[in-house]
């Protein structure tokens, strides 16, 4: 008797145990499943279409096609700078090598005229004639500076100057308008235009 009530009391438990599963659990489930399944993407819908393929081969091909077009004009440009670099050095080193060609043709026939005189001075007895071709000559090289921007600076009884002179002696003078002023020149100065090329060396009266 004991035995029938201990299986009776069991047999609930085992039914409640093998109790299927709900349905709309289940089909909650399944359609999560599907759409997890169709999220993925598949192998064919990675691969892309035919037209879009040779679309995209094209414009690889045309940047391709660009890309070696610059390529070439920059190694032309790159080769032109080269050569224009290389010309403008050589010229730079021909004109600092002949920068005195014009100056020294204009001083050329200066030196023609002083060789000739030279050449008439031993045999010459008329000092006169002499002093004339001379003073010829000291004209025409005065004539070339000027023409060359060369000017002298005036400076023989002119106040003293340190932008213009360079006192080389000072002496006593007894005339007070020439104290602080220039009573010699030893050494003239010039102007390039507007600069001094050379300072006056000359003595100053105190």
């Amino acid at each position: 008797m004991m035995k029938k009530k201990t299986q009776a009391k069991e047999e609930p438990v085992e039914k409640h145990n093998n109790k299927p599963t709900d349905n709309k659990e289940y089909s909650e489930n399944q359609d999560i499943t599907n759409s997890f399944d169709s999220s993925v993407p598949s192998s064919e819908n990675d691969s892309l279409p035919a037209d879009d393929t040779d679309k995209v081969v094209a414009e690889v091909r045309i940047v391709e096609e660009k890309l070696a077009e610059m390529q070439d004009k920059y190694i032309r440009l790159s080769a032109e700078f080269d050569n224009y670099r290389r010309r403008t050095i050589r010229e730079k080193m021909e004109l600092s090598k002949y920068a005195d060609e014009n100056l020294l043709l204009k001083i050329i026939p200066l030196m023609d005229d002083f060789d000739r005189a030279l050449s008439h001075m031993d045999t010459a007895t008329d000092c006169i004639a002499m002093k004339s071709g001379i003073d010829l000559i000291y004209g025409k090289f005065q004539d070339f500076l000027k023409q060359s921007g060369i000017k002298e600076i005036e400076s023989f009884n002119s106040v003293f100057n340190v932008d213009l002179h360079e006192a080389v002696a000072k002496v006593t003078v007894q005339d007070e308008d020439k104290k602080g002023k220039v009573v010699d020149v030893v050494q003239k100065g010039y102007f390039l235009q507007d600069k001094v090329l050379r300072f006056s060396k000359v003595v100053v009266g105190e």
